[in-house]
């Protein structure tokens, strides 16, 4: 199940993320700041975010009964996906004030706050009501979130260019969606 729930959460969870609004700031920072710097202020914040989520997901797990987490879980998932697919993605503001601090804690604030109750975020605590595994669930999360991030800082440029984001966008909505229908079965079917 350890496996399991890492899996999932890392493809929801990096598939949510692609030509995200986060992404595309940590290539925009990256084009302006040395690479490790920025990688390690997103991937810090993206650690502290996975944890909090984790652990909101399985106090879920713990109190609630699972039939009520899983479909509480299984409409975010869902209204996640809707929204990735019909809605219009926010343009994120790198903010000027970052410049004035070290690039770590620069980098570190603004994912913060960018990724604070993001899809994402929202994601990981719906996997951690899901699983009760919250180590497959963070690692899955945080692994999957790096990895964008990565990709972001080296390829992002020119993988942006050929995909459009709406295809991305509308990709991770169609995840959701499938994991709103997997978890609600699950929920239903013990």
């Amino acid at each position: 199940m350890l496996i399991r729930s890492f899996l999932e959460t890392f493809g929801l969870v990096f598939t949510a993320e692609m030509g995200d609004k986060t992404q595309l700031m940590v290539m925009t920072l990256a084009a302006s700041h040395p690479w490790a710097s920025v990688f390690l202020g997103s991937a810090t914040a993206f650690a502290l975010l996975g944890v909090m989520a984790v652990a909101i997901g399985q106090v879920l797990f713990l109190y609630v009964n699972p039939l009520w987490v899983k479909l509480a879980a299984a409409v975010l998932f869902a209204v996640l996906g809707l929204k990735s697919i019909f809605g219009k993605e926010e343009e994120g503001d790198a903010g000027e004030d970052a410049a004035s601090r070290s690039v770590f804690w620069g980098v570190f604030g603004l994912i913060f706050v960018a990724e604070l109750g993001d899809k994402t975020q929202l994601a990981t605590m719906g996997m951690a009501a899901r699983f009760p595994e919250p180590l497959g669930v963070f690692v899955g999360a945080t692994l999957a979130l790096w990895s964008v991030s990565l990709i972001g800082i080296f390829l992002g440029r020119k993988i942006v260019a050929k995909l459009p984001e709406s295809a991305i966008r509308r990709g991770a909505g169609v995840l959701f969606l499938i994991f709103a229908a997997l978890t609600a079965y699950s929920a239903l079917n013990p």
